[in-house]
């Protein structure tokens, strides 16, 4: 069992690295292999809706999301940490899940996600929300912890004293272990939940 971690943050040592180092640290504890990969200091473009992806099962620019798509296929879940920038996530990361969640063609169903937050002193919530979207358009179970999935301060030495937020990030990696070994017993013994495929409303009637 293994998770794919994505640091938006373009510091490698930096106040997000901290929190997932947390995170990993607790899901090694619990059995489950986790692999972090730093994409806040890459030159990542957005999306061009070329749809070529479409025909050619991957990205049009053969990049780091090409790269990572594979790894995110085996993987059970994925984390994405991010700085919060003008109450938002990272833009590099916003490009890159943007590209990667559109250009993979295979199923992402029941694979668990959460993000980690990291901000000096507000707009973590609403970075939260926008990471969140990309889970939930692709049927993937969040993971929650005892409080929002956040740590503050403006140094990874200010996350060190953090001790609530560094609590909810061990947290959430015990959650996270559980809910995915709790999936792969479910699927193992019940399958997949079926999901419907082929209804595209695009209202031509103009309403």
């Amino acid at each position: 069992m293994k998770v794919l971690i994505l640091n938006g943050s373009p510091h490698i040592n930096g106040c997000t690295a901290r929190a997932l180092k947390e995170v990993s640290d607790t899901l090694e504890k619990e059995g489950i292999e986790t692999e972090t990969i730093v994409i806040g200091n890459k030159d990542i473009r957005g999306c061009i809706s070329c749809n070529s992806c479409k025909t050619n099962g991957k990205c049009v620019f053969d990049d780091l999301v090409n790269e990572i798509a594979s790894k995110f296929e085996n993987a059970d879940g994925i984390i994405i940490g991010t700085p919060v920038y003008y109450a938002g996530s990272n833009g590099t990361i916003l490009s890159l899940l943007d590209r990667l969640f559109y250009s993979t063609p295979f199923d992402k169903s029941m694979k668990v996600g959460a993000c980690v937050i990291s901000s000096r002193r507000a707009g973590s919530t609403s970075a939260m929300d926008e990471i969140h979207k990309y889970f939930t358009i692709s049927s993937m179970p969040i993971v929650s912890s005892t409080y929002w999935n956040e740590v503050h301060g403006f140094t990874r030495e200010d996350v060190e004293k953090d001790l609530e937020g560094l609590q909810t990030m061990r947290n959430l990696g015990r959650n996270m272990a559980f809910l995915i070994k709790a999936i792969s017993l479910g699927k193992e013994k019940y399958g997949l939940p079926k999901n419907e495929k082929g209804t595209f409303t695009s209202f031509p009637d103009g309403l």
